[in-house]
This record gives C-alpha cells, sequence and structure tokens, in this order.
C-alpha cells in the first residue's frame, strides 16, 4: 500500500462526514460523483443472482463425493462469472455473526473523541481509525469512515489501535478472523479443484507462510445525495480473496456484472465471498476479480466487516502454469506488492488489473 498522508486530512474528512450526515448537509464536492466510466449511481439496479454455496462439502470427508462434485461445479461457474458467492455451511454461528457486527456496532457509536486515539493520522501508517487518504486533487471522496487492522500474522498486529472498548473487541476479531482463515483455506483447495489442478496451486502462493490479512470496519452513515455520493467508489480487491459480513438489514453493496450494475441481496447467516485481483492473475483470468462499490442510504446507516488475504508483499504472483496453453496464453505478468500498485490505481480513478497484462 501507498505511503499515507501524514497530516490531518483523514481524521477532519472522517469528522466531517459524521457531522454532515448528523446534520443532514449537502455533502461537499469532492464527494460528489461526477463521470464515471462505470456508470451512473442508479436509483433502482436489480438484484443479483449471487449463487450460494454450501462450503461444508469442500472438507476433506466430503470433497469426493456426488454432491461436492455438483457444488464444485456451480463454484466454477460463479466464479468464473461474476466473481462472488454467498457461502453457506461455513460453521459460524449466527449469534456469533451477530456478537461481531455488534463488536463493530459499539465502537463505532462511540464518542468522536474516543475513537480518535486510533486515528490513522496520530498513528501514521495504513492501519487505524479514519477515512480516505488524499493522494490527488481529483480524487473523489468515500461516504464513509473506517478501522483498518492487520489480523495475521499475529506478530504483526498493532495491538495500540485495537479498540479497547467493547472490552471484548479484540477476543471476538481474532475468534472470527481465525474461523474465516480456515474457511478460505478450503475455499482456495476448492477453487483449484474445481480448476483440475493441484489442490495447493493457489493457496501456496496466497495462503502460505506470511500471508496478511487486513480486517476492514467500515462505517456508512445516512447521506442526504445517496444519488450523488458513494460509500466506496467502484473498485476490484488487490487481495486474493475477500470476506465480507454484510450489514443484517441494510443493503449498499453492488457488483458489476455484464457491463450492468446489480444489487448483492442480504442473505441470513450467509457471507458474502469474492475474489480479488490477484486470485485472476493466478487464474489467468479464468476466475473474475468483480468490480464493485457501496452506494449511500438516505434513511438508514450500514455496517460491515470485510476481511482481506493476500500474500506475503515479496511473494511473487503469476498465472498458474496449468492454466495457459495455446488456446489461452498468458494474460498477465509477474507481480510482487500489488497491494501497492492496486491502492494507487484505485486512487487515481484507474483499473490496477490493466496495468499488469500483457500488452
Amino acid at each position: 500500500m501507498a505511503p499515507l498522508h501524514a497530516g490531518n486530512d483523514s481524521l477532519k474528512l472522517s469528522t466531517s462526514v459524521q457531522e454532515m450526515s448528523m446534520k443532514g448537509d449537502e455533502p461537499p464536492p469532492e464527494y460528489i460523483v461526477k463521470d464515471s466510466k462505470f456508470g451512473a449511481i442508479e436509483s433502482s439496479p436489480e438484484l443479483g443472482q449471487i449463487p450460494s454455496i454450501d462450503v461444508s462439502l469442500f472438507s476433506p470427508s466430503s470433497l469426493d463425493s456426488k454432491q461436492a462434485k455438483i457444488e464444485l461445479d456451480k463454484l466454477r461457474t460463479a466464479l468464473s462469472s461474476s466473481g462472488c458467492i454467498q457461502a453457506i455451511g461455513h460453521g459460524i454461528s449466527s449469534s456469533f455473526l451477530d456478537k461481531v457486527r455488534e463488536a463493530a456496532t459499539q465502537f463505532f457509536e462511540l464518542p468522536v473523541e474516543e475513537k480518535e486515539k486510533y486515528s490513522r493520522s496520530v498513528h501514521g501508517g495504513s492501519e487505524g481509525y479514519g477515512n480516505d487518504v488524499i493522494v490527488s486533487e481529483k480524487q473523489v471522496l468515500d461516504w464513509s469512515y473506517r478501522l483498518t487492522l492487520r489480523v495475521f500474522p499475529e506478530d504483526q498486529r498493532r495491538l495500540n489501535l485495537w479498540p479497547k472498548n467493547p472490552t471484548d473487541f479484540g477476543e471476538v476479531v481474532h475468534e472470527y478472523a481465525t474461523k474465516v482463515k480456515y474457511m478460505i483455506g478450503v475455499l482456495f483447495k476448492a477453487m483449484a479443484k474445481s480448476l483440475n489442478l493441484e489442490e495447493n496451486s493457489f493457496s501456496d502462493h496466497l495462503f502460505g507462510e506470511g500471508a496478511l490479512m487486513q480486517a476492514r470496519f467500515n462505517f456508512y452513515p445516512r447521506c442526504s445525495r445517496s444519488d450523488q455520493v458513494l460509500g466506496v467508489k467502484p473498485h476490484t480487491d488487490r487481495s486474493g480473496v475477500t470476506v465480507l459480513l454484510q450489514d443484517k438489514e441494510v443493503e449498499g453493496l453492488q457488483v458489476l456484472v455484464d457491463g450492468k450494475w446489480v444489487r448483492v441481496p442480504i442473505v441470513p447467516h450467509a457471507i458474502v465471498v469474492n475474489l480479488g485481483d490477484q486470485m485472476q492473475i493466478m487464474s489467468n483470468g479464468i476466475f473474475k476479480s468483480p468490480m464493485h462499490r457501496v452506494v449511500t442510504n438516505p434513511d438508514r446507516m450500514r455496517l460491515s466487516l470485510a476481511l482481506f488475504n493476500e500474500p506475503d508483499p515479496e511473494t511473487e504472483i503469476s498465472p498458474v502454469e496449468k492454466m495457459i496453453d495455446e488456446t489461452r496464453p498468458r494474460l498477465y505478468k509477474t507481480v510482487k506488492n500489488y497491494g501497492r500498485i492496486n491502492y494507487e490505481c484505485y486512487q487515481r480513478g484507474e483499473v490496477a488489473l490493466e496495468t499488469v497484462k500483457i500488452s
């Protein structure tokens, strides 16, 4: 990730989003989406057909069953088209998912002064509490504020940025991330099997020693101009895979499928999994890293938690050899520290994958 602004911009913007939302103020020009090559903010795009995939069928004891083979075909089809699934059968109880949401809600409901103890602008770096970092004068700002924490490797946690209130915050986040990490490992092997690859073809690179997991808690306040302002700009993820716990009631996530924005529905007990750019590179373009965005809501606040899996920045990522042949030539260069490439392109409004394509 690119170096972050050391000044107070992110702190001021974070506070102003909260204040403007509470007062119902008009968002200033830097939040207004003007010309977007990814389409306008439609008021009511259709509901997307994002398939539910039972990941319990991909456990070692079930993976050779007839039912698992059917589910593997569904997985491959979904990831080759929308790049997005609703994971069910993940073994995480609904009551615990509610506990995770509650911990996040309690943090965001703290007084501003309390949250600012964990501010990026105070502590420096990409982790902590805040809003967009200003990297370009032309940058359109997101109507949201966030808490970003590195969860794995454990020895890289900056625990001074982990909220002490609610008191069980760290314990809940650790338990949830550990469960999700296990699910990701199962999914990586299933993805490889769905393409007739060795089961560790993806996990050896994306899930090996030193692999990173970042947690990003997103809070989207009410916005008086939801027709002109986005919670998150259109982008693809830098990750290998992203696991998203949605708000229990308020929609907001939209995915670009066949050139059209569709709403990602809220499915009870499901966790959204979408692929990131590094999986698209490794699959040589067979699996898709979906363009997605978050819309704002004029009436209701929204909360989500994204966990991003990516390799150690020094790990080289390139298409798996068996994904390259005469009919499907190699599409992408070998890259390292793709996170930096993706972040800088995102803030400039560019598509990072296009910059690492073999021309």
